[in-house]
């Protein structure tokens, strides 16, 4: 395990207590069976904690508890999905200095760029916690049939999505991929940023005390080239939102991903790779379309009269 070095005297002589950053899996926060870690650093090189280094085992787990709790998540009520994430948001309100705080020593920005960048992470939560009862509304049709039968498109959850958080956008580039996938159902299976993790394992903290069903929301850290390969290839998984997947790496994830059939969503063409999308980009960076990525169609056909 790499040392960070004896912590800094507070103000009364006292030695800070250095956090310990763990996985968020099914709800709770176990170590990596491996026992291994990594060392995070501030933008500037500075030490800041270390965060766990999740095995390929610790991904499985996550795909299970993903799946275990999929029937739960998907089969709440719209609203209640959408109150839920409403929830987060106010979590995520009332930890806002301490997402500051991280956000600037992470992506090295000025204090008043982390708030902006923080603020907007919170506002998009609740633009998305907004559509939780609407998208099926926008997505969903009553079609023409020459019978007389009701016939109606049903947009459905996709299952269990790996969501790999770009990797220069700490915290408003993982809400910006994140939100949009749970709020119509689906659970998560999130790699978060390799360099800059601080901010999303502080994030699984506030889905952990928020209303969200533990395994709704599954959150790893660790090296990026061990566990990509394997989020991609897993059989469980039923969808990749691949963003943060860096372009050297994209055509063996799309290759493994092809194994069964799985849906991937990417940076539109001509927006550039993940890290380089503008985040604070509202009309790019949050649309209804990033949910309906990842929804099935169902049609159902209902004889009129009975």
């Amino acid at each position: 395990m790499a040392e960070l070095g004896a912590p800094e005297p507070t103000a009364r002589g006292r030695l800070a207590v250095r956090k310990t950053y763990k996985l968020y899996l099914g709800g709770a926060f176990p170590r990596s069976e491996s026992g291994r870690s990594y060392l995070v650093r501030a933008a500037d090189g500075t030490p800041l904690a270390n965060a766990v280094r999740a095995s390929r085992k610790d991904l499985r787990d996550a795909v299970r508890a993903a799946r275990k709790a999929f029937p739960d998540w998907d089969g709440r009520t719209a609203m209640n999905r959408g109150q839920i994430l409403y929830r987060v948001a106010e979590l995520l309100e009332g930890r806002r200095a301490q997402f500051v705080h991280e956000v600037a020593a992470a992506e090295g920005v000025a204090p008043e760029a982390a708030r902006t960048l923080v603020d907007r992470a919170i506002d998009r939560w609740v633009w998305y916690a907004g559509w939780a009862d609407k998208i099926a509304q926008l997505l969903g049709s009553v079609n023409p049939v020459g019978a007389p039968y009701f016939n109606f498109t049903i947009p459905e959850a996709t299952g269990v999505v790996g969501v790999v958080a770009p990797e220069a956008s700490s915290l408003l580039g993982l809400v910006s991929r994140l939100a949009p996938v749970i709020v119509s159902g689906n659970t998560a299976v999130v790699l978060a940023s390799e360099s800059r993790p601080l901010p999303a394992a502080t994030l699984s903290e506030v889905l952990a005390t928020s209303d969200l069903p533990g395994g709704a929301v599954n959150l790893l850290t660790g090296l990026r080239r061990e566990l990509v390969p394997v989020l991609a290839a897993h059989m469980d998984v039923n969808a990749l939102d691949a963003w943060g997947v860096a372009p050297e790496m994209q055509a063996a994830v799309e290759e493994s991903a092809m194994e069964n059939i799985k849906r991937i969503a990417r940076p539109p063409r001509g927006a550039g790779a993940g890290d380089r999308f503008d985040w604070l980009d509202d009309r790019a960076a949050q649309r209804p379309e990033w949910i309906a990525a990842f929804l099935e169609y169902k049609t159902v056909w209902h004889p009129i009269g009975v």
